[in-house]
């Protein structure tokens, strides 16, 4: 049974105190690591889902400083307290906004940050929030997803139930996979690892614009035989 808007609203003004005094934690150290090795610039233009009070839009703000973020969150007390907390940042703007009205008119994004957000969103809505950042996009837009590892979260569910939040769903790897490449682009990199606990408790994606490959470019002939060889003395191959 889907949680009414409201109840849903509530819990995140509230959980947003708890926010605060997490402050930057491995998690939100990850997730710059792995946008930024995904190929932001600092020139980029980025749109982050689910920012809560901006912790993870402040360290994106940080790197972006010839381009800007707009992040977005359900909870009006979130945006509040993130409009306040990170107002030394002139290139980052925080919006109330679940993304089910969200459009700007002509304004394309580079990146679209997702951090930890898409578990705690109904399914049924995933569609029609990949067509929404679809009409955002241009062809070189990227898409940056970092969710709980399905199997870890399951284990929350039966063990530590007390320590979720008000939607908190294993998302099946195949149907996001699906959902995002229905809307246009593809998966370029898909890793399940380790931050907090050593069962590899998170996991991330990297979905890129489908546009046509206008050429093929032949990798260097000695990386390829380096490759090989380093292959071949590590599994003691003659």
């Amino acid at each position: 049974m889907e949680e009414p808007k409201d109840k849903i609203i509530s819990y995140y003004d509230q959980f947003s105190e708890k926010q605060e005094k997490t402050g930057i934690n491995s998690r939100h150290l990850s997730i710059l690591d792995k946008v930024m090795a995904a190929g932001l610039k600092e020139h980029h233009r980025v749109l982050e889902v689910g920012c809560g009070i901006g912790t993870v839009s402040s360290l994106i703000a940080g790197q972006v400083k010839k381009g800007e973020v707009l992040a977005v969150d359900i909870s009006p007390e979130s945006i509040d307290k993130a409009k306040v907390i990170w107002k030394g940042f002139d290139n980052l703007k925080f919006e109330v906004s679940d993304m089910s009205d969200f459009h700007k008119t002509n304004q394309k994004f580079d990146f679209f940050v997702f951090p930890d957000v898409l578990e705690h969103i109904p399914v049924d809505q995933h569609p029609r929030l990949f067509q929404t950042i679809q009409e955002h996009s241009h062809q070189d837009s990227v898409i940056f997803i970092h969710i709980p590892a399905p199997r870890y979260l399951q284990w929350m569910i039966q063990n530590e139930p007390e320590k979720l939040q008000v939607i908190d769903q294993p998302l099946d790897s195949g149907d996001l996979i699906k959902s995002i490449t229905s809307s246009g682009f593809y998966l370029e990199k898909m890793e399940t690892y380790s931050v907090f606990f050593e069962e590899k408790d998170y996991q991330y994606f990297v979905f890129r614009s489908q546009k046509p490959l206008e050429h093929s470019t032949p990798r260097n002939k000695w990386k390829i035989l380096k490759e090989r060889l380093s292959i071949r003395l590590r599994h003691g191959i003659k």
